[in-house]
């Protein structure tokens, strides 16, 4: 037999039929709101953004693809953060700027980020302890793969954001401005022994003739280090929050209700099915 292609609206649609009304909720209304986005941007004449809007729109469809492909049940508290995790990165702090705008909103979000992908972490060993007859791997050595997973998402992340700046000149990692620098390359003598400059008021920037580039007030332009550290030290504390409670809730309370809300599990799902027989005539 030959296998055709499945619409996504099918997809979509059979998907409807299976989710949580909670979940399900939240992803209608995120999707329209995107889309009422994308219409907007069209309309500015913001090709970036609007396609921005359009992968977000993919992203978005990402946990009915995975729940379909893989044959499990994401749990609403899971599906729905995952959804608002999307929308907030993207279209509240790419779109809309939020980044600039809200004090400590990228801050948040990688808090969150290295919560959510420890989960994540959580969830793949887990279901391959379940499923595995010969190996059973301890409370904590589940947890400390889940924690391991998540840093490496973060470190992942910040490499992109490098890259984005190094090639593309993006600025993903913000400058801070500070009034203090400590640096061997100050050191007359070309000895390993930084000098310290502190106090700074201003900077000013010329350009190989002389003439000023640009003056930057109360300090010095820290180049993004400052927060490439800041973002990895939360997505750190985001990860063993949650590797703490899983721990604990897989040790001693296997039902733990909060993990629960996080921890997907492998089922057969009528959705599945029904996705098979569109497949196969």
């Amino acid at each position: 037999m030959k296998m055709k292609k499945i619409k996504v609206q099918k997809l979509i649609k059979m998907a409807y039929q299976e989710t949580r009304r909670s979940s399900l909720a939240i992803y209608i209304i995120l999707r329209f709101l995107v889309i009422l986005c994308m219409i907007l941007q069209l309309l500015r004449g913001d090709l970036n953004n609007a396609l921005l809007c359009l992968l977000s729109l993919v992203l978005l469809f990402a946990p009915l693809f995975i729940q379909n492909k893989f044959e499990i049940t994401l749990p609403d508290g899971l599906e729905i953060a995952i959804y608002l995790f999307i929308f907030s990165a993207e279209i509240l702090g790419e779109i809309n700027n939020f980044y600039g705008i809200i004090p400590n909103w990228d801050t948040m979000l990688h808090t969150i980020n290295g919560f959510l992908a420890t989960a994540v972490g959580c969830s793949l060993v887990d279901l391959l302890n379940k499923n595995s007859k010969s190996i059973k791997l301890s409370p904590f050595y589940l947890c400390l793969v889940a924690f391991c997973f998540s840093m490496t998402i973060g470190v992942l992340w910040e490499f992109f954001e490098y890259a984005g700046d190094k090639f593309f000149n993006l600025d993903m990692q913000k400058d801070t401005i500070v009034q203090k620098i400590s640096s061997v390359e100050l050191n007359p003598d070309k000895e390993n022994k930084p000098i310290l400059i502190k106090d700074i008021d201003k900077t000013i920037i010329y350009d190989k003739e002389g003439n000023i580039l640009q003056v930057i007030e109360n300090g010095y332009l820290d180049i993004g280090i400052n927060d490439t550290m800041k973002d990895l030290f939360v997505n750190f504390i985001g990860a063993i929050v949650f590797s703490t409670l899983a721990f604990f809730g897989l040790k001693y309370n296997k039902n733990n209700s909060f993990i629960n809300k996080f921890i997907p599990k492998k089922e057969k799902r009528k959705l599945a099915n029904s996705v098979r027989d569109s497949i196969y005539n």
